[in-house]
């Protein structure tokens, strides 16, 4: 059940994002409107940015301390401080992703997850690539993320439904949790 419902939603979101694959919607399509990043709250930048930037291959294209107030020079004297680290893949512009640490204070966690299923609120982050099995192991052997599902064969029904879209699918769970799937489409038309 919890595979299937991972394939499910892998697919809606293949769906959803494979028709704007490498070009951006035609200008009488626009909505104006770009989704320029995502950013996740962690606990331990290190360990995320091993995750993310090594195993996944992401380039750090920010990474400073924001501290309150402003004129801050260092921790002790900020009232208030995080790290926020900008990663991207092939678009410095749309598709970004942040990684936000809380230095002072700390944030505590949310409850740690208890079961694999993907729940209201959870988010899913999907990355393709052309090299799956190579950043698969490199993930695994490099960081402390969870393996989800192996690479594996897997296949959704086409846009036109007339045929199939053939995927190598596998899953991760972050270091802090996050589901994260890195998948390669094996159908050239999508790429």
């Amino acid at each position: 059940m919890v595979r299937l419902f991972r394939l499910l939603l892998g697919f809606l979101i293949l769906v959803g994002a494979s028709a704007a694959i490498g070009a951006p919607v035609p200008a009488d399509q626009a909505i104006g409107l770009d989704l320029r990043r995502t950013t996740l709250v962690v606990r331990d930048m290190d360990a995320s940015l091993r995750f993310y930037r090594d195993g996944l291959g992401m380039s750090v294209a920010y990474d400073r301390m924001i501290r309150t107030p402003r004129e801050a020079r260092d921790d002790a004297s900020a009232e208030k401080s995080l790290r926020l680290v900008l990663l991207r893949a092939n678009d410095d512009y749309i598709g970004m992703l942040g990684l936000m640490q809380y230095i002072k204070p700390v944030h505590p966690p949310r409850n740690a997850r208890s079961d694999e299923m993907l729940n209201p609120g959870d988010i899913v982050l999907v990355f393709n690539t052309k090299q799956l099995q190579a950043k698969f192991e490199k993930i695994k052997a490099n960081s402390n993320a969870k393996v989800g599902e192996a690479p594996h064969p897997t296949s959704y029904p086409s846009y036109d439904g007339k045929g199939v879209i053939n995927v190598m699918f596998s899953s991760f769970y972050d270091p802090d949790g996050h589901y994260v799937e890195v998948n390669e489409v094996l159908d050239e038309k999508l790429h």
